[in-house]
């Protein structure tokens, strides 16, 4: 790890409420870790019977739609210009849930349940194979075993009834 600064090596140094925290000896300061930020939508209809799931080129899993936070954009903005991007479809509302950090990727992941307008998805085939609506339990067996996605999908399960 390296000084964002200037360059000079991190050292780990203890900081008061903190514990091991980088720390730069050439400009005396803690060094927090940063790290990209992305939105994972769960993409319901207006029936809120169905979950919109997408499978990427190359993989044999569906997953959630995400995307990168772009610098100056918020979550909220980020969430229907992603699903816009990917589907070509309008998002009619979305209500953010939780948060995870995805290691794999070394991203924080804002989990955000979301309505599509009424449509037909129309997919971006150089980055996506195939979308999908799923009925709930079938989203759960389509989705990889413990994974961000997952436990973004359980955790708005038990949320769309509410949904409003």
């Amino acid at each position: 790890m390296f000084c964002t600064e200037c360059g000079e090596k991190l050292t780990l140094m203890f900081a008061s409420g903190e514990g091991l925290v980088p720390y730069c000896k050439a400009c005396g300061q803690f060094r927090f870790a940063q790290f990209p930020t992305a939105v994972s939508m769960v993409v319901t209809n207006r029936s809120k019977d169905k979950i919109l799931l997408a499978k990427h080129k190359g993989q044999k899993d569906f997953i959630l739609f995400a995307g990168y936070v772009k610098k100056g954009e918020t979550a909220e903005k980020a969430v229907t210009r992603e699903f816009k991007e990917e589907t070509k479809l309008n998002t009619v509302k979305f209500k953010y849930m939780s948060s995870r950090f995805h290691e794999p990727k070394s991203v924080l992941m804002l989990g955000f349940l979301t309505m599509a307008e009424d449509g037909e998805p129309v997919i971006d085939e150089s980055e996506i194979e195939e979308v999908k609506w799923f009925s709930f339990e079938d989203a759960l067996k389509a989705i990889r075993k413990d994974s961000t996605a997952e436990a973004f999908l359980k955790n708005a399960l038990t949320e769309i009834k509410n949904f409003k």
